[in-house]
């Protein structure tokens, strides 16, 4: 088509296909050419594409209103998701903000952090993946694809390593570093936040080791500093809980002082939200927040939807059975001699899993199995500056379609190796 010569270059992408329709575990395209999706939209459509129920309640809300702006009044449409979210938070988090990105959702969570703590210095973790703003660009450190050419970007942002094991980065050797870091370069009374992906989605699909996150809370704790986690693409039952810093995994002992959503929330309808404490939010005067779609009334009709559909229809219990199916299929593929023992780590938490290849792979595997994976019809994609893959398939998944995907994995495997 002649028109795509019109849009930007700028934008990545894995295919040249238009896509025309969505449904369930599976995409179309405008050839006929149907697709198994593990890519979600990027961990977006956690329902599955076009839910039937999501689809009604935003035909619905299109016959009552569109857009009820938030600097104007409220809508019970975001009344209505607020009283559904508030008992399913972290304990203790008791106000929200709603916003559009979760670029935006980061950017308001470092607003009310400076605000609350009069501190301006932020603390990132090293291929954390936060947004393309300029906010965010200056604390995303998951490729330089995302920031390079773009600056100067705001000051004050530091980074500190990521627990990353699978390359001889321990727990122990993150918390060292960021000792160190407040040793040689920062000072507790300049910082107002540590902010910190649970699991490192573009960084290569990472989940911290379960003792990191609670060093960091007692580390921001004795730094009079707030922690700040975000869970823009973790959320809403992507990892097996509904929030990731909330789960079994990571026990009783990481509340976050601020919880940033999107993605998931209203399956592919753009929203976001910023979780935290009355006391924290009610810092920010009125007028210091908002925005001209934050909050937008159809796309809380969708949440309100959404998070019905994950609660009436088991989809965190299905994520952490999936996910279990998942990987159990992968390390059996890693295992054969389709691998040629190249696949290096399988890692992950329900329906977030990461493939890494070790070093003796060819350079660029990545892009050439998700090119591979395409003539099979199934769309995965590359993440990290390492050789990653990542699954992210719908939590409503079936398991024929787990295992129809690996297969398809393992075909383009072939072809690849």
């Amino acid at each position: 088509m002649a028109l795509k010569s019109h849009i930007a270059r700028g934008v990545g992408r894995l295919t040249d296909l238009v896509f025309t329709r969505g449904q369930g575990s599976y995409v179309q395209t405008s050839c006929g050419k149907r697709f198994l999706d593990f890519t979600t939209g990027i961990g977006v459509v956690n329902t599955g594409h076009s839910h039937p129920r999501v689809v009604a309640a935003a035909k619905e809300q299109l016959d009552s209103i569109v857009h009820s702006q938030v600097n104007i009044g409220h809508h019970d449409k975001m009344l209505e998701l607020t009283e559904l979210l508030l008992p399913n938070l972290p304990r203790g988090l008791d106000t929200i903000y709603y916003g559009t990105t979760g670029a935006e959702a980061v950017e308001n969570a470092v607003k009310m952090a400076r605000v609350m703590t009069g501190k301006h210095a932020i603390v990132v973790f090293r291929g954390g993946y936060h947004g393309r703003t300029f906010g965010t660009m200056a604390m995303t450190t998951s490729s330089r694809i995302y920031r390079q050419k773009f600056g100067p970007l705001i000051p004050g942002v530091h980074v500190t390593p990521f627990p990353f094991e699978y390359h001889g980065i321990t727990s122990d050797m993150a918390m060292n570093e960021l000792e160190q870091l407040f040793k040689d370069t920062l000072h507790e009374e300049d910082v107002a936040a540590f902010v910190i992906e649970p699991v490192l989605g573009e960084g290569g699909y990472v989940p911290a080791p379960p003792d990191f996150l609670k060093k960091v809370r007692e580390f921001a704790n004795s730094k009079n500093a707030l922690m700040i986690c975000d869970e823009v693409q973790t959320g809403f039952g992507r990892t097996g809980s509904l929030f990731a810093c909330d789960s079994d995994y990571y026990g009783d002992d990481v509340q976050p002082d601020i919880l940033t959503m999107a993605k998931g929330i209203a399956s592919g309808f753009p929203l976001s939200g910023v979780a935290t404490y009355r006391e924290i939010a009610d810092q920010c005067e009125p007028g210091m927040l908002g925005g001209t779609y934050a909050g937008n009334a159809l796309s809380c009709a969708a949440a309100v939807a959404t998070q019905k559909v994950i609660h009436d229809e088991n989809l965190v219990e299905n994520s952490a059975k999936m996910g279990v199916r998942l990987r159990d299929n992968l390390r059996s593929i890693q295992q054969s001699e389709v691998s040629k023992g190249l696949i290096g780590d399988i890692r992950g938490l329900g329906l977030m899993t990461g493939v890494e290849f070790d070093k003796e792979a060819e350079p660029g595997i990545k892009a050439k199995l998700s090119q591979a994976c395409l003539k099979e019809r199934l769309l995965l994609l590359g993440c990290s500056t390492y050789e990653v893959v990542r699954f992210v398939p719908p939590l409503n998944i079936s398991e024929e379609d787990v295992d129809m995907g690996c297969e398809k994995f393992e075909n383009a495997l072939k072809s690849v190796l």
